[in-house]
């Protein structure tokens, strides 16, 4: 006769065991999921933060901009109770400010235009072919960028002025090139050498020459990072003061970081506070301006070496 045997029951505890056994790790999920947002919660905390820290000072520039003295320190704080626009037109008119404007439209539009080109070329052969001395060149180029520009002011002073470029516009965009291109050939080196070599070997067979192929294959597709550099380099040209002031010495041909200072000190201790930050406003604005509308081309430039 046969006989069946009936298994034992399970006590529960043990089939809560088993259970929690049949799913390790059950809570980390969870545990992740909560860490993950605190660590969002706390990020944007401190982007905020940050951000308030920055916008701040910017938006307390442009609304005193619009006061009069009595305002500006009376309630510093406070917003204007009219619009004194005649802050931007006495600064504009009386203090030059549209003289510094144009000159310093100039040097740095032509130092930029000259600083793109000549650095893109110089970036193009170092990052494409392979010559004796193509790194110490290249090494060159970042050595430039590690030596400290205060150390060069007096021998640069004495260059320029046995070339007869002091107080002059030209002579100001080509020190500020001289300046710009170690940072720019770098840049630009890295960029090239993301950018596929079949486009310009295809080009080379139809019969493109070396220039060419330049100009009108290779330079439009390094745009993004032609666009990142040109704007670090106006950011920079855009806010020196220290070249021009050694170099510089023409009140007529000052730029307009030294518009600011001479706006400052023209009036002694009756200053016009207001007027100063109208022209503050309008040294800012540009930068602000050209940034807010290539900010994307920016960051696409930035990160294209890394997404290829």
């Amino acid at each position: 006769m046969k006989t069946t045997e009936t298994p034992a029951p399970v006590p529960a505890e043990s089939g809560a065991a088993v259970t929690k056994a049949g799913a390790p790790g059950g809570g980390e999920p969870a545990r992740h999921k909560r860490e993950g947002t605190v660590l969002n919660v706390f990020s944007h905390g401190i982007l905020v933060i940050w951000a308030i820290m920055v916008v701040m000072p910017l938006v307390w520039a442009v609304m005193t901009s619009f006061k009069d003295d009595a305002s500006i320190f009376g309630s510093p704080w406070s917003l204007p109770d009219t619009l004194h626009f005649d802050n931007w037109s006495r600064a504009w008119t009386q203090a030059h400010m549209s003289d510094y404007f144009l000159n310093t439209v100039l040097v740095v539009g032509g130092s930029l235009v000259g600083t793109l080109v000549l650095g893109s070329m110089a970036a193009y052969v170092l990052a494409r072919f392979d010559f004796p001395g193509n790194r110490f060149i290249y090494y060159l180029f970042i050595g430039g960028m590690s030596f400290p520009v205060m150390l060069a002011l007096v021998p640069l002073f004495y260059v320029v002025n046995n070339m007869g470029l002091l107080n002059t516009i030209h002579g100001l965009i080509l020190v500020y090139i001289a300046y710009s291109l170690p940072f720019t050939v770098f840049f630009l080196t890295a960029f090239f050498r993301t950018l596929p070599s079949s486009v310009a070997e295809a080009a080379f067979v139809d019969g493109a020459s070396h220039t060419r192929t330049f100009f009108q294959i290779m330079l439009p597709m390094a745009k993004p990072g032609l666009i990142s550099v040109g704007i670090f380099n106006f950011l920079g040209q855009w806010n020196q003061y220290m070249l021009p002031t050694v170099l510089n010495t023409d009140e007529d041909k000052h730029v307009l970081t030294q518009g600011l200072v001479q706006l400052a000190v023209s009036q002694g201790y009756k200053g016009d506070w207001s007027g100063l930050f109208a022209g503050l406003v309008m040294a800012m604005l540009p930068v602000l301006a050209a940034y807010i509308v290539f900010q994307r081309q920016v960051v696409q430039g930035l990160t294209a070496g890394a997404l290829k």
